[in-house]
């Protein structure tokens, strides 16, 4: 399936200040007839807003007006904020979804984007309608998560000596799309120690607490091929029985960028 031509849309590229002073970079998009649920999109760790570019456009094709944005450290958001914290975090996209009036609002988050988006869910209950988890759930402690991490960012061949060699080893054009072009080549440009910062909590935390607390609609999206604890869906669904799941076929854990058709179906399916 190609990606479909949505209706007219207005696109407002904006930042915000939070609380904290962070700058936070994002995207409103509204169809020009808009008729159904506003949907806040969360990309996942070393990520960025244009890699849901995909998804929004299936999803600005059905009415939704769509919102994405830069988490701190990322993309065009404050490169290195005073701090990472899933509090801090939560309250970037609860600034957003207050400042830009989407309540309630569907969250779609992957992997670290669903993990905010869970948190945000179980915290604020009233400004989200459904909760939408891609790859992302509240197993813990991994102590060995920032570790993993730094040796992942490390392992990456940078300087990248051209955006054709930089897919080729991230796996998706939408990777590439941060780099920046210097002298020697493309680099990333987030910062490695905001990076593994931002998964220090989950090191030493689970969040089943929170998991239960969340009273929306919820879907759970997994990657066939993805990097979940295989034991982590079952007990979220044990845990909160009306929880959805759906597995995706031919996808690992960039569900979205491998699968956006799919992905598409199984939210509109779930919403319809």
């Amino acid at each position: 399936m190609k990606t479909p031509h949505p209706r007219t849309v207005r696109t407002t590229s904006a930042t915000l200040t939070t609380p904290d002073g962070t700058r936070i970079a994002h995207h409103d998009h509204r169809p020009e007839q808009e008729s159904a649920t506003p949907f806040l999109l969360l990309h996942g760790l070393a990520g960025h807003q244009g890699e849901w570019d995909e998804v929004a456009a299936r999803l600005l094709s059905g009415g939704h007006r769509v919102v994405t944005y830069d988490a701190r450290g990322h993309g065009a958001s404050t490169r290195t904020p005073a701090t990472t914290t899933r509090a801090a975090h939560v309250q970037d996209a609860v600034t957003l979804i207050e400042e830009l009036a989407l309540a309630p609002v569907t969250l779609v988050g992957q992997s670290l984007g669903g993990h905010t988006a869970m948190l945000l869910a179980a915290s604020h209950p009233h400004l989200v309608k459904s909760l939408i988890l891609v790859e992302a759930g509240p197993a813990g402690p991994n102590p060995e998560l920032p570790a993993q991490i730094a040796t992942w960012l490390d392992g990456w061949p940078t300087p990248f000596e051209s955006l054709e060699a930089a897919e080729t080893f991230l796996g998706h054009e939408a990777w590439t799309r941060t780099l920046e072009q210097r002298e020697d080549g493309w680099h990333p440009t987030f910062d490695r120690t905001t990076m593994v910062d931002s998964v220090a909590e989950l090191a030493t935390t689970a969040y089943w607490p929170q998991w239960t607390q969340i009273t929306c609609p919820t879907l759970l999206v997994q990657g066939e091929h993805g990097t979940m604890r295989p034991d982590e869906p079952t007990t979220m669904l044990t845990r909160r029985p009306a929880t959805h799941l759906t597995r995706i076929p031919d996808a690992a854990h960039d569900v979205h960028l491998d699968q956006p058709d799919r992905l598409y179906e199984a939210i509109r399916t779930f919403n319809s």
